[in-house]
């Protein structure tokens, strides 16, 4: 079957509200590499948006799955138990920055995040949740409400679930900064819910469709500080931006504080399906047995897949790596953005791996040019590129290597890159 052929099928069969970010069809995928159903080759600077950080079918991580599968597939952790499920807990409880810790795991991350709140709603007998503008947080009923942005999230679904408030997130190159975002809060606090009736304060420490903007260390502590004023609890959502991602295996790390709850996904099963909520003992086990789980939630075979993903983080110094990385990444997108035959690029940051810049109107400034990205999006897979745009202002390009990705392949997909923006400029 053909990319074409395989298109028409699916716009037969499979619901519209879907969307795609490729007209592509994977047959094989290896690490940074993917061919597609014509036979082509592409560099994939994706990844299952941040899911394999490990690259396309580790053998390490393969290899557990497929033991666990001649073993078993499912017994359901709620009615028979299994060591991978309490194996991985123990690991997820030790490197994360909470004491005394427990884990819950899910499928998705919507669902990790869905539970957070539940969690905390139900530990502190509050209702009300804050997010940020640009947030993430998934497109379930609750956690497309959560999400900081409509279009396409939630347009057209009606009002969100209630008790639901979106705070400033600081980006100071676009006129917030920590001081203004603080101020946003405290507004919310005299406008909109007393702390009082808070429950959780959930933020992303890089926000991810948001446009891979870092919460500043000041933002984080402070928000610490507010939360243990008012006994709200502080989520840290790290779906995106955990496993190695960032240079640290979470990006909470960067904040030097302890969060009371951490959603993890993605990156966390190698591309097996699996997420989870960690947090304070004292805080999870505030829910009643049987307030927790899911049909499929810790599945074995992906908790086997888990474990053998943070060996492989482990024994190939992926957190090393992916700082290392990312900084040669800044650099030589750095170089690019100083010459003028490419699209005009704003801001370009980064922490570890997890790297983007923006698109924008003219050299020097940041007024945002969302109609030029698609251009250069389509112009860098047209060469063998798969990248995605994200951003609240839909000007920012998204770069996932996996944190394995050989160098050369790397200075070959910053080589396309290049090309695709002076295209795209010259158009």
């Amino acid at each position: 079957m053909s990319n074409s052929s395989l298109l028409e099928r699916r716009k037969a069969a499979v619901a519209g509200g879907v969307a795609n970010a490729t007209p592509l069809f994977i047959e094989k995928a290896k690490n940074a590499e993917v061919w597609d159903a014509d036979g082509k080759r592409y560099l994939d600077f994706a990844q299952g948006i941040a899911v394999n950080n490990t690259g396309h079918a580790h053998p390490k991580v393969q290899a557990a799955a497929k033991a666990q599968i001649d073993n078993f597939s499912h017994t359901a952790f709620q009615v028979s138990m299994y060591e991978p499920y309490i194996e991985l807990a123990e690991k997820i409880n030790a490197i994360v920055p909470i004491r005394d810790a427990q884990s819950v795991f899910f499928s998705t991350g919507a669902e990790a995040v869905e539970n957070a709140v539940k969690i905390a709603r139900t530990a502190t007998g509050r209702p009300g949740v804050i997010t940020f503008r640009g947030a993430f947080h998934g497109r379930s009923a609750l956690t497309s409400t959560m999400t900081g942005k409509i279009a396409p999230y939630r347009a057209g679904a009606g009002l969100g679930a209630a008790a639901v408030y979106h705070a400033p997130f600081p980006i100071p190159h676009h006129g917030i900064t920590v001081a203004d975002a603080v101020a946003g809060l405290h507004t919310i606090f005299k406008t909109d819910i007393e702390p009082c009736d808070v429950a959780a304060i959930v933020i992303e420490p890089v926000q991810g469709e948001g446009g891979f903007y870092q919460a500043p260390k000041e933002f984080m502590q402070e928000l610490r500080a507010i939360c243990d004023a008012h006994g709200i609890l502080m989520v840290c959502d790290e779906v995106q931006s955990g496993f190695a991602r960032t240079g640290r295996m979470f990006a909470t790390d960067y904040a030097d504080i302890e969060p009371d709850l951490m959603t993890i996904a993605k990156a966390m099963g190698s591309g097996y399906p699996i997420s989870g909520v960690v947090g304070k003992r004292s805080i999870l086990e505030k829910v009643n047995p049987g307030g927790l789980g899911g049909t499929y939630g810790g599945n074995p075979v992906a908790c086997a897949a888990s474990l053998a993903t943070l060996e492989v983080i482990e024994e190939e110094k992926l957190v090393e790596r992916s700082a290392q990385l990312g900084a040669y990444m800044l650099d030589r997108l750095n170089k690019i953005k100083d010459r003028d035959d490419v699209v005009p690029i704003g801001d370009v940051r980064g922490v570890g791996m997890m790297v983007a810049f923006e698109l924008v109107k003219e050299r020097g400034g940041h007024t945002p040019d969302p109609d030029i990205v698609p251009k250069v999006v389509a112009a860098a897979l047209k060469r063998g590129l798969i990248i995605l745009s994200c951003g609240y202002f839909a000007n920012t390009v998204r770069l996932l290597a996996p944190l394995t990705v050989p160098t050369d392949q790397l200075d070959e997909a910053l080589d396309i890159l290049e090309a695709a923006l002076q295209e795209a400029a010259a158009a």
